[in-house]
């Protein structure tokens, strides 16, 4: 089981992990704020995961950048409802109804993805960019 502690500041909320101290304020200049580390986590299980199933099938890419854009609900206290994860791939042969798999298979596998996924929407779009070597 996973222990953090957080405190309490006059400027916001602190927590230490292995890799670090994390601010967490509802002033962006003080720290992050509690949706930005949400979509961040989903965003970066998500890209992980895709990474590793590429890793695992020797797939060969150059680059890849996922953009999130985030739908929150105002009425219902600004909650998220829905993130769309944008995916550019940028490689030699890639295939692209190989890449849509690979997403599903990671969105599967993703814990924080699955964490979320009965009050979160999740969607996820790619496009392949073909580069010469």
């Amino acid at each position: 089981m996973a222990e953090l502690q957080f405190h309490l500041k006059h400027d916001g909320i602190r927590t230490s992990t292995d890799y670090g101290a994390l601010n967490i304020s509802s002033d962006e200049e003080q720290g992050f704020r509690p949706f930005q580390l949400m979509v961040s986590s989903i965003a970066g299980c998500s890209l992980s995961v895709f990474r590793k199933i590429l890793d695992k099938q020797r797939i060969e890419y150059e680059d890849i950048n996922v953009k999130a854009e985030v739908t929150r609900n105002e009425d219902e206290a600004n909650r998220i409802e829905k993130i769309h994860l944008h995916y550019v791939i940028k490689g030699k042969h890639l295939d692209e109804d190989k890449m849509y798999k690979n997403l599903e298979t990671s969105q599967k596998n993703c814990s924080m993805v699955q964490s979320v996924k009965d009050s979160i929407e999740i969607e996820e779009t790619l496009e392949c960019i073909e580069l010469s070597f």
